[in-house]
């Protein structure tokens, strides 16, 4: 993962996943955000929670350039601040009601947002093509075990399938999880993308065994 000594970027989807007028979760390593985008297509990142009820903003919806929590329609702009308090019309809801947000930036059809603040840019991983997202029950190590392959800077590991070297972009998340982007070099066709995909289930399912099997070595040396 990109880093250097005030924040890192973190890829946490695939823009494809997230069409315009949509909301939805997005983990990272410190917790889920919500992600949406607006009618325009605009992309922003805010914290999960609604600053009224504490309802996930993830689980709204979105109304032409705002997103509205789904529990009382408080609605907030990308900035995070409140727009519209449906209760109370007339009411122009006071600059301290907001939600924090985060710098996100698209790039190359994967969505990366700011964990604190980097001094640059994504990666652009360029000639790699997104096909699909999956989530590991195990860590970045036990995925770099079951590859026999070490994390590049911008946290890309690969792996040889049928259609040839697949890269997976990893992210590491909350409770040891890792989500893992799968992307190809250039267009495989059909049968080379079902192909990937197998690969990269399989390479999951040998983490994960390696991973449960640290986890029973662990409790052994208690």
């Amino acid at each position: 993962m990109p880093s250097d000594t005030t924040g890192f970027w973190t890829p946490v989807a695939l823009s494809r996943d997230l069409p315009a007028g949509t909301a939805m979760p997005a983990r990272t390593a410190s917790g889920s955000i919500a992600l949406w985008r607006s009618a325009s297509g605009r992309l922003s990142a805010s914290a999960d929670r609604c600053p009224h009820r504490g309802m996930r903003l993830s689980h709204g919806f979105v109304r032409g350039e705002a997103l509205s929590c789904i529990y009382h329609g408080w609605s907030y702009d990308r900035a995070g601040h409140c727009l519209r308090i449906p209760a109370h019309p007339g009411l122009a809801p006071p600059e301290t009601i907001r939600v924090a947000t985060y710098d996100v930036e698209e790039v190359g059809s994967v969505i990366w947002v700011a964990m604190g603040t980097p001094a640059s840019k994504p990666p652009r991983l360029e000639g790699l093509i997104p096909l699909r997202s999956l989530t590991a029950f195990a860590g970045i190590a036990a995925i770099e075990a079951a590859a026999d392959a070490k994390a590049s800077p911008d946290g890309i590991v690969e792996i040889d399938a049928a259609a040839g070297t697949i890269s997976l972009l990893l992210s590491p998340q909350e409770d040891g999880q890792t989500l893992i982007h799968v992307l190809l070099k250039g267009d495989v066709g059909p049968a080379g993308a079902i192909g990937a995909s197998r690969a990269a289930e399989s390479l999951r399912s040998r983490a994960e065994g390696l991973q449960k099997e640290e986890i029973a070595r662990w409790a052994c040396r208690r």
